[in-house]
């Protein structure tokens, strides 16, 4: 598995791999932690409409978690790959021009 993921990110040890899977993995848990408190200061509770709490979701989670995978990446010497990962997946979203 490792050594897949380490030819399609174009990586240079398995070693680094596992550090960028647990970029991946504490973002996402940190990006929640970010939800809830927005949501805690917001007043959003259970009882909230879900044409309340979806797009602030979505607005609160997706620009945190790409700010928290460059902070964390960072932190553990991934910035490159977390750099290009970053404009590889906006780049999607972006038309092309014809």
């Amino acid at each position: 598995m490792f050594d897949r993921l380490r030819k399609k990110w174009k990586l240079n040890s398995n070693f680094q791999v596992v550090i960028i899977l647990f970029v991946f993995s504490i973002t996402g848990s940190a990006a929640l932690y970010v939800r809830k408190a927005v949501f805690d200061l917001a007043g959003i509770t259970d009882a909230t409409s879900l044409w309340i709490k979806v797009p602030l979701y979505i607005v609160t989670v997706v620009p945190a978690y790409q700010v928290l995978f460059l902070l964390f990446a960072s932190l553990l010497g991934q910035f490159r790959f977390a750099w290009e990962f970053e404009k590889k997946t906006f780049s999607r979203f972006i038309p092309k021009k014809k």
